[in-house]
């Protein structure tokens, strides 16, 4: 019995398919990451899309599909530096794990994400079974429901790649607008009004109901909490018929309201673009992308089960057997801990404390004299 999936580009398609993981006998090449050679024999064929932007589904946790996912995205940048990467990711959780090296696979994999993708939306299992339960209330959430709400996230992300609006913003005004700093660049997306599969919304929600779920904790599909954190910046896709002065409106609401939560540093921190067009079986709708410093709890989580294992070198002999050496952990594990430390201190950041650290630089410039 076979699989089929399919990733899609913005101007090609590519299919490939695999043996359900039922049918399959696992060795340990499957599930640990491998430096293996390969070739992207593809990779000529994106030279020929005329505006190509780049975008892919990997999961960063669970066997070679974070190793070799990262691969691509580093060979591809490598051909094309020009290009928006764009990622998907699907990083472990502390309750849905299915592979106990998960810690080590996805540690190796966010070191790659730091340096070869300009967009990485964090997508955790965990926090797609608590909407499942908690805001759907399904009782035996499948993984088609999963891919259902992840579904909706990508489709309101790629919007302005496929409709027109009154304010369209593409993956590189997006990620102009969204990253403050090039190393922080993973998101939490989230998305309003959240359905069951294959059901019919019985009212329109209106727009500040939108704004409301949108910034809710809930809605969240990264498994950390917004309300610990800071907003360096915020993104947000309207669809359907609506007023942009009410939409304005109500962002200004919600970030006068919750002005804590959003760094003073970054004026004008929240991007909105709307789309006329609605999602099927929606009259509206809305998607959030948030680059928020409480991202850092999703990498703390990771940072210490790494750790926990690295520090007895557990399972680490699958690894070596592979070609690896012992200093690439110990550099993705510093990586990522320079990551949570970059959160953290931006996160502590005030303006007056910008401003000091500016005019102590220009005094320091104006002792040294000029060269």
């Amino acid at each position: 019995m076979w699989e089929t999936q399919t990733c899609s580009w913005s101007a090609s398609a590519s299919t490939t398919t695999r043996p359900l993981l039922t049918s399959m006998c696992l060795g340990p090449s499957w599930w640990t990451w491998s430096p293996e050679p390969w070739t992207a024999s593809g990779l000529g064929l994106l030279g020929t899309s005329s505006g190509l932007t780049t975008s892919s589904l990997a999961r960063a946790g669970l066997g070679t599909t974070g190793p070799k996912g990262t691969l691509l995205i580093s060979k591809v940048r490598e051909e094309y530096p020009d290009r928006i990467m764009n990622t998907f990711s699907v990083v472990p959780s502390p309750k849905v794990s299915d592979t106990v090296v998960e810690p080590y696979n996805a540690t190796l994999s966010i070191h790659q994400l730091v340096e070869n993708t300009d967009e990485t939306y964090c997508i955790d299992n965990e926090a797609l079974y608590d909407i499942c339960f908690r805001t759907l209330k399904l009782a035996t959430p499948t993984y088609g429901d999963l891919n259902h709400l992840v579904s909706a996230t990508m489709s309101g992300v790629t919007t302005s790649l496929r409709f027109p609006g009154q304010l369209n913003a593409d993956l590189r005004k997006l990620a102009v607008n969204m990253v403050p700093f090039p190393r922080l660049h993973f998101f939490m997306p989230g998305f309003a009004p959240l359905t069951a599969r294959g059901s019919q919304q019985y009212r329109a929600l209106t727009v500040p109901e939108l704004t409301q779920q949108m910034f809710d904790a809930k809605n969240m599909m990264a498994a950390c909490d917004p309300r610990h954190g800071r907003y360096l910046t915020v993104a947000t896709v309207f669809r359907g018929r609506m007023s942009m002065k009410e939409v304005d409106e109500q962002m200004l609401a919600i970030q006068s309201k919750n002005s804590s939560y959003f760094v003073e540093w970054i004026p004008n921190n929240v991007k909105v673009a709307v789309c006329d067009i609605p999602p099927r079986g929606l009259k509206m709708s809305s998607t959030f992308i948030g680059n928020s410093t409480a991202i850092q709890e999703l990498f703390k989580r990771i940072s210490e089960q790494f750790t926990a294992m690295f520090r007895r070198k557990a399972f680490l002999h699958w690894y070596t057997g592979e070609g690896m050496d012992e200093m690439e952990f110990t550099e993705a594990e510093s990586n990522m801990n320079d990551l949570v430390s970059e959160y953290q201190q931006y996160q502590d950041a005030t303006a007056e404390e910008e401003g000091e650290m500016y005019e102590d630089d220009e005094e320091e410039s104006e002792a040294q004299g000029p060269k």
